[in-house]
């Protein structure tokens, strides 16, 4: 990992510095696959199914005996902390409730938000070297309590045509309603376009490779919604000279493993712990089974040795980490100078690993400084904000005049006249009893 001692604030920009992922050159593979499912559909995906996974299907879809079988094969232990998992995750999100409220803004207008689910999204959940069925709890589970009607997953098979079976037993316990095998640019493709198997979303959520992530990018710009733009995994640790640098060490390389583009980053206050650190991370490293992943990404990686806290929180601020652990013995005081992060973990047991599996809190998280801008998903991501007003004949009296002469300085002239005509209805039926009374 690359040491950097007490830098000045003009090397932050260099020193947050992502690897360098350039989707330019996947394009034309991309475009290519997108076009090639939304004119052949189905006969498009068996192809690319084998020739991506080696699967020979003959149903896309996950069969009801498939389920059985993947419930069957699953310990009891790991069900259990599938439903443990997924019950924190639903008591997490179902405190994000919207409360409708209707507020007058001025006498006679009354405005109102409503909160209405997006009624068909897609889960893409990865299941290569690493498959994510905790990614389906995160997921599903969200957008079954926001009210989805239609929640779509897939996922690649193995060369057998089988779905992991963990994959399928995430999916029945948080309420997927259907899951097809299928992998890559052309499950996002499916769940983009719709064929005859799968149906077209609305809005596509979940994490992959390069291709997947220009692919959803692609699909964005052509009208289906998509989580949050992103990017490899990373993780920034802060820590003091009482942090526990084995926990640290762990935190580090808990990311690092997930790929050779990921990025972990530590920023202490303390050089002895800096150099401990480093030791931990080369020797927990040696019995990693995904040890060639981790040392790539660790290449990427840095150590930062700076002044005080003051100088730690202004680096992370810049950085914006997807994941920041603060092991420091005043995280308590240290939170509220978070400005910039996708989730934050606070003292030495809140390890990121609790994030991504059971503690509550989602695990799909804004990664490559995206976290300036965009929010972690949520159970808003599932749902739309609607708004209402209605106008009485005395909203009519309150703000006629005032959208009247903005239209005119618009020179928007018909928007104009929809009031003028409204207002005039108004102060005739004022002046005349008669017509009121009627």
């Amino acid at each position: 990992m690359n040491i950097i001692r007490y830098p000045d604030q003009s090397e932050y920009d260099a020193i947050v510095r992502r690897p360098e992922v350039d989707l330019s050159a996947l394009e034309a593979v991309v475009s290519e696959i997108l076009a090639r499912v939304e004119r052949d559909g189905d006969e498009a995906i068996r192809e690319y199914e084998r020739q991506f996974d080696h699967a020979d299907l003959s149903s896309l879809t996950v069969s009801e005996a498939e389920f059985e079988e993947a419930e069957a094969a699953v310990t009891p232990e790991l069900r259990h902390a599938l439903e443990l998992a997924h019950q924190n995750i639903a008591t997490f999100h179902a405190a994000q409730r919207f409360e409708e409220q209707r507020v007058e803004t001025c006498p006679g207008v009354t405005c109102w938000q409503r909160s209405v689910p997006i009624e068909s999204v897609g889960l893409y959940v990865p299941g290569g070297t690493a498959p994510l069925f905790s990614t389906v709890l995160m997921l599903a589970t969200p957008a079954r309590i926001a009210g989805c009607k239609d929640i779509v997953l897939c996922t690649p098979p193995s060369s057998t045509g089988k779905v992991n079976h963990a994959i399928l037993v995430a999916a029945r316990i948080a309420g997927v309603s259907r899951v097809f095998k299928i992998g890559g640019v052309q499950a996002i493709a499916a769940m983009s376009y719709g064929t005859s198997s799968v149906p077209k979303v609305s809005k596509i959520f979940g994490p992959g490779n390069r291709y997947v992530m220009a692919a959803k990018q692609a699909v964005s710009m052509r009208g289906t919604a998509i989580d949050m733009p992103a990017g490899p995994s990373e993780v920034c640790v802060v820590a003091d000279a009482g942090a526990n640098p084995r926990f640290v060490a762990a935190d580090l390389l808990s990311q690092a493993e997930h790929g050779p583009d990921s990025q972990v980053l530590l920023v202490t206050t303390s050089a002895d712990l800096l150099q401990k650190v480093q030791r931990e991370v080369d020797e927990q490293l040696q019995l990693l089974p995904r040890k060639d992943f981790a040392e790539a990404s660790l290449a990427n990686s840095r150590l930062v040795l700076v002044h005080d806290m003051t100088e730690a929180m202004a680096l992370v601020n810049r950085y914006a980490p997807e994941h920041l652990i603060l092991q420091t013995e005043d995280f308590l005081s240290l939170q509220h100078q978070v400005v910039n992060a996708g989730g934050v973990f606070l003292g030495p047991y809140a390890c990121e690993s609790a994030g991504d599996y059971a503690s509550g809190t989602n695990h799909t998280l804004p990664t490559h400084g995206y976290a300036t801008a965009y929010s972690g998903v949520n159970l808003d991501s599932f749902c739309r904000k609607i708004t209402f007003q209605h106008l009485s004949e005395e909203g009519i009296v309150s703000i006629g005049k005032a959208v009247e002469l903005m239209a005119e300085a618009e020179q928007l002239h018909a928007h104009r006249q929809a009031m003028t005509f409204r207002r005039e209805a108004v102060e005739g039926k004022n002046s005349n009893p008669t017509v009121r009374q009627s």
